[in-house]
């Protein structure tokens, strides 16, 4: 009995001993990312208080965190602003068409490289890493002479191509498109669907999280561009609302004007968050998915 009883008491003094672990590094944990999320929202938070001070109240005072008076009237000069329309909806324009393109573009490339077998492939792939690792400044005078020889330059086309398939979105695409079986897609292939029907009836719909991931990234990635498109955009017609608040902050006597600048980044923020609280479910499991394989 007491050769038994002995490991049993082991084994329940080390079912305490975790226990006691979990419940000291839990605290630990929710305290650390706690931390962390204040220190994340900090500078949403003096953003946000800059955009509800006056332009003497900022200049005053740049470092507080509260207004003493909260005032709207940034926000107001922000949607009087001339050309501040023009300039959303051009950035509407462009996120747009990069993210149609993504989707279907690099959801194409990406199935491509996972479920189809051509020559090459892994040439192909390695050429998606590489591009992953170049920098946008070494390859942004090719792309504007390319732009430029095709007749596209001061065009909201010529600001949207260039990002229509991203390199992390073919990635991400691919690496989600492993985990679909693929007796799923033979069967298919039995019945006698084609691959653009199997693509666009069967693969898309179960690529869900992942379409809602390279929707996020893509129209991040050209909502907040300012590079691209101030060097192809040559008239106030083609800028896009980051290039257009730069611009209109700075117009007046080359003074730069703070609490446009913060409300206009308020206004921009906004839609990549409401994007973000609509399908962040889906992104998690787009994340995740696509480090199964």
């Amino acid at each position: 009995m007491t050769t038994i009883a002995a490991p049993r008491n082991a084994e329940m003094t080390g079912e305490r001993t975790q226990r006691r672990r979990r419940s000291v590094a839990r605290p630990l944990l929710y305290g650390a990312l706690v931390l962390c999320a204040l220190l994340t929202m900090l500078p949403f938070v003096w953003v946000t208080s800059g955009s509800l001070r006056s332009l003497d109240e900022i200049r005053s005072d740049p470092g507080a965190w509260l207004p003493q008076h909260v005032t709207l009237d940034n926000f107001l000069r922000l949607f009087q602003t001339e050309g501040f329309g023009r300039f959303l909806v051009n950035s509407i324009v462009v996120a747009v068409i990069v993210v149609a393109g993504n989707i279907v573009a690099a959801s194409a490339a990406g199935y491509a490289l996972a479920k189809l077998d051509f020559a090459a492939k892994r040439i192909a792939f390695g050429a998606v890493m590489a591009a992953m690792m170049v920098p946008f400044t070494t390859v942004f005078v090719t792309q504007f002479v390319i732009t430029v020889d095709l007749g596209l330059a001061d065009t909201l086309t010529g600001i949207a191509l260039p990002g229509a398939a991203l390199p992390l979105s073919v990635f991400i695409m691919r690496q989600y498109a492993l985990s679909v079986p693929d007796e799923l897609l033979e069967a298919a292939r039995i019945d006698g669907a084609g691959e653009f029907r199997i693509f666009f009836r069967i693969f898309l719909p179960l690529a869900g999280p992942a379409v809602a991931t390279i929707t996020i990234m893509s129209f991040l990635y050209s909502w907040n561009n300012f590079i691209w498109p101030l060097i192809v955009a040559q008239s106030t017609s083609s800028y896009t609302l980051p290039v257009g608040l730069a611009a209109t902050s700075q117009a007046a006597a080359h003074v730069t004007d703070y609490g446009l600048m913060l409300a206009g980044a308020i206004v921009v923020m906004l839609p990549v968050l409401v994007l973000f609280l609509f399908l962040q479910r889906y992104f998690v499991q787009g994340i995740s998915g696509t480090g199964m394989r």
